[in-house]
């Protein structure tokens, strides 16, 4: 295939998400019905359109922080069982409907729980509401599997116990444990003890790293938290020289990430929008494609960054004159690198992944 693939053809491929925060992708319009429902008054608007636009962080070079605004008025609304079970059901079914047939959709259940849940009820709420929306899409004909992560903050100190709690729930639902919240100023190895009791329990760790901060997070998320993805990892492209003839030099960091396929979780709009990268077209992306490192496509925030996973394989595809072969390669990258069992990895990869990929090649052939 030489051209370049269309945007309908790319929401119709299945697809495979590893990093999409839970209260980074819910809909507008329910923000406002449940904010009026916890009398909630701290919303800049109450029309839905307009709130969409708000949330939007979308000047470049944003910074982390700015980015990071919008979460007080979503995690606001999401404290009860019923608003926690709707946002996951929600998100089920909007991924399902984009073409995920797999994702992986992590949240900080010690976020929730200013109204009095318990850590454990409101994993097993949210687990509830993935089941509730994913049997409502596939009544659709929109099949998905869809696996929590749990994320311990980086700057509070209940990563240990998140852990635990992710291990506690690990049969029903939960695939992994993740750090988030802002990197610099606190690096991953405050939570150690975390890190340490998922990998004696034989459990699975992507962290948040080489987003905001760069090299030296990547070094400690592989060194001392045996992170087996990079939540962003973008940066990793700061150990990338190019020399004068186009090919390109690796440092001895790039070199073990590509040599150990670690998996890079690329969030691309959302990249642009922190300040990890200048615009869609200078993202490196591309050229850790071309270098073959395991990238992945991903959204982080679809709420806060305004799109879709549709939406961010298209920009890039456009920008980088990708062909449906590009996409078919990062999927297939993303659901080898699930956290779910091999056994149904490869049952996605043989029976949905191969089969979707050759007939929309056989119909963009036509």
């Amino acid at each position: 295939m030489s051209h370049v693939v269309s945007t309908e053809t790319i929401r119709r491929a299945p697809k495979v998400l590893l990093h999409d925060h839970l209260d980074g992708g819910l809909r507008p319009s329910t923000i406002i019905e449940l904010a009026d429902a916890a009398n909630y008054q701290g919303l800049p608007t109450s029309d839905p359109e307009e709130l969409g636009r708000w949330f939007v962080a979308d000047e470049p070079d944003t910074d982390l922080v700015r980015y990071l605004a919008g979460f007080a008025h979503t995690t606001a609304v999401m404290q009860t069982r019923e608003s926690l079970h709707r946002v996951a059901s929600e998100a089920a079914l909007d991924l399902a409907r984009d073409g995920v047939v797999y994702a992986e959709v992590r949240f900080a259940p010690e976020l929730h729980t200013n109204q009095g849940l318990l850590l454990d009820e409101i994993v097993e709420t949210v687990l509830e509401g993935f089941a509730h929306g994913s049997a409502l899409a596939a009544a659709e004909g929109h099949p998905i599997v869809v696996r929590a992560l749990l994320s311990a903050m980086r700057q509070a100190a209940r990563s240990l116990e998140i852990a635990e709690l992710a291990v506690r729930h690990r049969d029903q639902g939960v695939a992994g444990f993740d750090v988030a919240g802002p990197e610099k100023g606190f690096p991953p190895t405050q939570h150690l003890d975390a890190f340490q009791y998922v990998q004696r329990e034989n459990f699975h760790i992507t962290l948040h790293a080489g987003e905001a901060f760069g090299l030296p997070s990547i070094w400690e998320a592989l060194q001392w938290c045996s992170a087996e993805r990079l939540g962003h990892g973008v940066r990793i492209v700061d150990d990338i020289r190019e020399r004068g003839d186009g090919t390109h030099d690796l440092g001895r960091l790039a070199s073990l990430v590509r040599d150990r396929r670690v998996p890079l979780e690329l969030c691309p709009t959302s990249n642009v929008h922190t300040g990890a990268a200048k615009s869609i077209e200078e993202h490196p992306i591309d050229l850790l494609k071309r270098l073959r490192f395991r990238v992945t496509m991903n959204t982080d925030n679809r709420l806060m960054s305004g799109i879709s996973l549709t939406s961010e394989f298209d920009v890039c595809a456009k920008a980088f004159d990708w062909t449906l072969d590009d996409i078919q390669w990062m999927t297939l990258n993303a659901m080898k690198s699930a956290f779910d069992p091999f056994d149904q990895r490869l049952e996605i990869i043989n029976t949905i992944i191969k089969p979707g990929y050759a007939a929309l090649a056989l119909e963009t052939e036509a």
